[in-house]
């Protein structure tokens, strides 16, 4: 069993940040030592040099990197994503799709069943996200509106027959059927979320009574406060504020929101329910060009310029070309956030959200060996995965 002794450590934990050494035997936290030291003289050493050993980052939401996409239709293609986004410290992924055709869509899940949840060298995958394909028209942003729908019973049940390993759907709320969609996400115990709506207050009310957890991608594809038969009627965003379990995804990219947004979302929300995600496609590190949105075969042409993709048009956003540590770099930047809050809410939170933060998401003995090492400009120097040393 291999062992790792990470020393001059600044340990990252949910509560701040304090000088340490932390041992790793196998795939799991074995000691933590505050201000002390740990004996294990068969150990590798690490020295972090007095920089941050922080939880491996979460990413929840995001549809490629690397040149490859989630619905290329390949294996390769979705390893070569998850590689991309490990170089920039995720060792948790949840591979997203995005709207397509009934067909594409039985096809996608049915890959997933092969893929490897813990292949060598990329992020562990923690299940799919599917984004879509029942979303409004009029919040749709830079999703195929030939391929939008209402929930079917007949298309969301088969999909649900055919793979156990959706761990997350996001849809509008207000379409007709979503009321028996959401009990049927609740009962395969699956994490639901609005996106893509342009459903009420009320109406986000009304399915977070029913089950709903989270508000994908907040703010962006998603109404707001607007008019209906001459009277204010609050939209899916007051909503998020409102009601305070809601949980609430963030693209901290420093383009689809503002700092002056972050700064509402963070004060009002608080780390304990905000998820930083990158909601990025295939050119996340990858130069400036133009790419697809989805696949190579169905997939949208895109303008990645300006640290951000963009319709041909430069009418929209069309995802992000995020990664895990610039989420993490900007919130901090653009917020003033402590760093330990910003790293909380790109590990710990989404961890709880999905159900899973007594396995990963912190660093506390017998949880999952995933960590990071970066300095003060949030510049990765080395991922352990899985308590081995990947880079």
């Amino acid at each position: 069993m291999s062992r790792i002794l990470f020393k001059n450590a600044r340990i990252i934990t949910p509560t701040g940040i304090a000088p340490g050494q932390l041992l790793t035997e196998g795939d799991r936290i074995s000691q933590i030592a505050w201000n002390g030291t740990i004996e294990a003289e068969d150990a590798q050493v690490v020295d972090v040099e007095e920089r941050y050993l922080s939880p491996g980052f979460i990413d929840i939401h995001t549809h490629g990197a690397g040149n490859s996409d989630f619905m290329d239709g390949t294996l390769k293609d979705i390893y070569q994503a998850c590689r991309t986004h490990m170089e920039h410290g995720t060792t948790s992924i949840a591979p997203t799709t995005i709207t397509s055709t009934k067909e594409s869509l039985f096809q996608y899940v049915e890959l997933f069943n092969q893929v490897k949840l813990e292949h060598p060298g990329i992020p562990t995958i923690l299940g799919l996200h599917l984004e879509g394909p029942y979303f409004s028209y009029e919040q749709r942003g830079a999703q195929n509106p030939v391929y939008l729908r209402n929930p079917d019973p007949s298309e969301y049940e088969e999909v649900l027959k055919r793979t156990d390993r959706i761990i997350r759907w996001s849809f509008a709320v207000e379409l007709d059927g979503a009321d028996d969609f959401l009990r049927s996400l609740r009962f395969h115990g699956i994490v639901s979320s609005l996106a893509h709506s342009d459903a009420t207050c009320e109406q986000v009310q009304r399915a977070y009574e029913n089950g709903l957890s989270a508000l994908t991608h907040f703010y962006s594809g998603m109404s707001g406060v607007r008019r209906i038969n001459a009277y204010r009627v609050a939209g899916a965003i007051e909503a998020g504020y409102l009601m305070d379990d809601l949980f609430v995804e963030v693209i901290a990219d420093g383009k689809h929101l503002p700092g002056e947004l972050l700064s509402l979302i963070y004060k009002i929300k608080g780390p304990d329910r905000i998820c930083l995600v990158t909601d990025s496609m295939r050119g996340a590190g990858m130069p400036d060009g133009v790419y697809k949105l989805g696949s190579r075969a169905e997939g949208m042409e895109v303008l990645v310029e300006d640290e951000v993709a963009k319709l041909p048009d430069r009418s929209a956003f069309a995802g992000s070309v995020a990664t895990a540590d610039r989420l993490v770099r900007t919130m901090r930047q653009m917020t003033q956030v402590p760093l330990y809050q910003a790293v909380k809410m790109m590990t710990l939170t989404p961890a709880k959200l999905l159900g899973l933060d007594k396995q990963i998401g912190s660093i506390a003995v017998d949880k999952r060996a995933d960590l990071v090492i970066f300095d003060e400009d949030i510049q990765i120097k080395h991922v352990c995965l899985r308590g081995e040393m990947i880079r």
